[in-house]
């Protein structure tokens, strides 16, 4: 198949991009401003912004299928003269458009656990409306709601050492909110099978990894890893709160209320649909063997790196 995948200069995006070609598809990455040095060999690059039309119609309907991956991150305040309305709403009405215009048979979307349109969060509303504009398509769809994505290139870790400090830190409520973090090969994986295989048309998975783990634990995890300790102190969530509205306008502050509010968020499956792939928990890589902290979990091994934003 030609396959066209949107944000394939991000960090899921190369890891798919990668996974499509290693079982034979002809792969092109759209983004921006792609650098062919930042995809797989043998990935092609291609110009497009997802929030103008006529940058990408031409394009999409060259291709078999279209992955949606374009994203502002959850993590961080958007970029100036960006919003999440244009991004995840705008945009996948363009590519959704654009898709039906061109006769493009097959379109996956990647949203988010906790996507809902009436959400009071902008993340989470505009990624929840983009569902919807999915759902109403003429397109063979499927949508994908993962937990946080880790792996190299990621920005989870990355997040929680900006968050917090070695040996002594503080995390708002303590750090209990929930996350069932996901390797990004595995759910690389999932994706690819679901541009293949009609069994996933109309269908819309949340996905998990394999263990539930709370902010707290990822950040003592995460130094565990470099050899520090980490002792995890409560900051109240009332207070916490105040900081992202105070912190919010300052421009060298990279978060701001919406994503202290996000922290509150529950992050995890009740039924995790990795069994639609058929792979079960075991099968699927822990964040502690990704850390090197264990001999369990599945995969080869890698190892951490810093801070990368997945937006393309």
């Amino acid at each position: 198949m030609n396959v066209l995948v949107a944000g394939g200069t991000g960090f899921i995006g190369t890891n798919l991009c990668r996974e499509l070609r290693d079982r034979g598809h002809d792969v092109t990455a759209l983004a921006r401003e792609p650098n062919p040095d930042s995809v797989p060999e043998g990935v092609a690059t291609v110009v497009g912004d997802v929030s103008a039309y006529d940058s990408i119609v031409e394009t999409v309907a060259a291709h078999d299928a279209v992955v949606n991956l374009v994203a502002l991150s959850p993590l961080f305040e958007p970029p100036s003269g960006t919003s999440h309305e244009e991004v995840h709403l705008r945009g996948t009405e363009n590519l959704i458009r654009a898709a039906e215009d061109g006769g493009v048979i097959r379109f996956v979307q990647m949203s988010n656990l906790s996507a809902d349109p009436d959400s009071e969060l902008a993340y989470f509303r505009t990624k929840g409306k983009a569902e919807n504009v999915v759902r109403e398509s003429d397109l063979e769809w499927t949508i994908f709601c993962p937990s946080v994505v880790f792996g190299e290139g990621d920005e989870f870790i990355g997040f929680t050492k900006l968050l917090t400090t070695p040996y002594v830190t503080a995390l708002p409520g303590g750090g209990e909110n929930p996350f069932q973090p996901i390797w990004v090969e595995d759910l690389a994986a999932m994706m690819a099978d679901a541009v293949e295989d009609d069994r996933h048309v109309g269908k819309r998975y949340q996905i998990g990894g394999p263990e539930v783990l709370t902010m707290k634990q990822v950040t003592e995890l995460a130094y565990e890893a470099e050899g520090r300790p980490v002792t995890v102190l409560p900051i109240p969530m009332a207070m916490a709160k105040l900081g992202g509205i105070l912190a919010g306008p300052v421009p060298f502050v990279p978060f701001g209320p919406d994503q202290i509010r996000s922290l509150k968020i529950d992050n995890t499956v009740a039924d995790n649909d990795v069994t639609a792939f058929g792979r079960t928990k075991d099968d699927l890589r822990t964040l502690e063997d990704y850390l090197g902290l264990s001999g369990s979990g599945s995969g080869s091994e890698s190892s951490p790196s810093s801070h990368q934003s997945e937006a393309a």
